[in-house]
């Protein structure tokens, strides 16, 4: 019997893709002429509202940062065969470990050392919540979705009674906790241009983006070239053959998890840190769900992960723009067609793969 095909990767995490891209927004573009509206306006002003200034640009990239701190959370965890949809949880402790830190040493420190605190912070708190799932799994048999959905609830209820009954000021009506010291606001993009003597729009885009960036080497690094991101990757495929080889799985699957959620809590330095000194109630906002279908778009490989996060921040960036150019479109309608497009960009990829891997072979064997 013959083995499957296997696409290179230039076709796995780029070409394919594109093309799962092209058929959900054919797809949005049918639902919205059948709305009542022009497929090709909706998508100029959705383009031109995410990437034709640079105020548009440094909010689409805002948006970026953060689904690609939550794609590279769920990537890390599918290659050792688990599935966290815990991001949102994780994310939210990631905030709180970031309030903590600053409201406790903001007026003591410097921003060269505290910041850096501020990253260590989140991606601890986020690590220390996605353990618990981690070990449940491990040791006790739990399944790994059922006990990152519940942390998430646990998550969002912790937040809230900090914020009502300890970090909220006392003369506060709001829900959230007091303003952070400057020194620990991570800088944003308009303010170090500015130092520079260059002048840009305001936009919430921060050093978040470059910590993302070395985040995604770091799994790439991780996954593909150490031994340790090998032992992950060998339990996911296959955990039996692993333990064999004489892998640990239990201790893979701690390892993955541990990096996984504090890939997701390092939200909080984008969220929190960088756009809006306090702590507040609903600051992931859905993020942690969305890196799902980031990481699956992104076939769970950081240059993909990197590109599907770059559609998702035009897809929010534009999709304001589109509800308020565009009269009569309201933001539900938005929210649709960016579901469609999420719909098909992910569930097309395995219906299309088998079409590439033939026509690749039909190519290749030719030659």
């Amino acid at each position: 019997m013959s083995q499957p095909l296997q696409l290179p990767r230039w076709i796995d995490i780029g070409l394919l893709p594109l093309w799962n891209l092209a058929i959900a927004l054919l797809v949005a573009g049918l639902v919205v002429m059948v709305i009542g509206h022009s497929p090709w306006q909706a998508l100029t002003v959705l383009l031109n509202g995410a990437l034709g200034s640079v105020r548009g640009l440094g909010y689409s990239l805002y948006y970026a940062t953060t689904f690609i701190f939550t794609g590279l959370a769920v990537a890390v965890a599918i290659h050792a065969g688990l599935f966290n949809i815990g991001g949102e949880g994780q994310a939210t402790l990631g905030g709180i470990g970031v309030a903590l830190t600053a409201l406790w040493l903001g007026a003591k420190l410097p921003a060269v050392v505290l910041l850096p605190l501020l990253v260590v912070a989140a991606a601890l708190f986020g690590m220390l919540w996605a353990a618990v799932p981690a070990y449940l799994q491990a040791w006790r048999g739990s399944h790994i979705v059922i006990t990152t959905i519940m942390f998430n609830f646990l998550a969002a209820g912790l937040n809230g009674y900090l914020l009502v009954n300890w970090l909220r000021p006392a003369d506060s009506m709001s829900v959230e906790s007091a303003e952070f010291a400057q020194a620990a606001r991570m800088p944003a993009l308009h303010q170090i241009a500015a130092y520079f003597g260059v002048e840009l729009p305001s936009s919430p885009l921060n050093l978040s983006l470059l910590i993302a960036l070395v985040a995604c080497v770091f799994v790439g690094w991780f996954l593909w070239k150490s031994a340790a991101g090998y032992a992950v990757r060998a339990v996911g495929s296959a955990p039996r053959a692993a333990h064999y080889a004489g892998i640990r799985p239990r201790a893979q699957v701690l390892l993955a998890m541990a990096i996984s959620g504090a890939l997701a809590g390092m939200v909080g330095i984008n969220e929190i840190s960088g756009v809006q000194g306090k702590l507040t109630l609903d600051f992931v906002a859905g993020a942690g769900f969305t890196g799902i279908a980031v990481s699956l778009m992104g076939r769970n490989h950081p240059i993909g992960i990197v590109l599907a996060s770059l559609l998702f921040g035009v897809l929010y960036q534009g999709g304001v723009e589109v509800s308020f150019e565009l009269q009569g479109f309201s933001r539900e309608m938005v929210v649709t067609a960016q579901g469609l497009i999420v719909l098909f960009s992910g569930a097309m990829a395995t219906v299309s793969a088998p079409l590439f891997a033939r026509v690749y072979a039909a190519l290749k064997g030719g030659r």
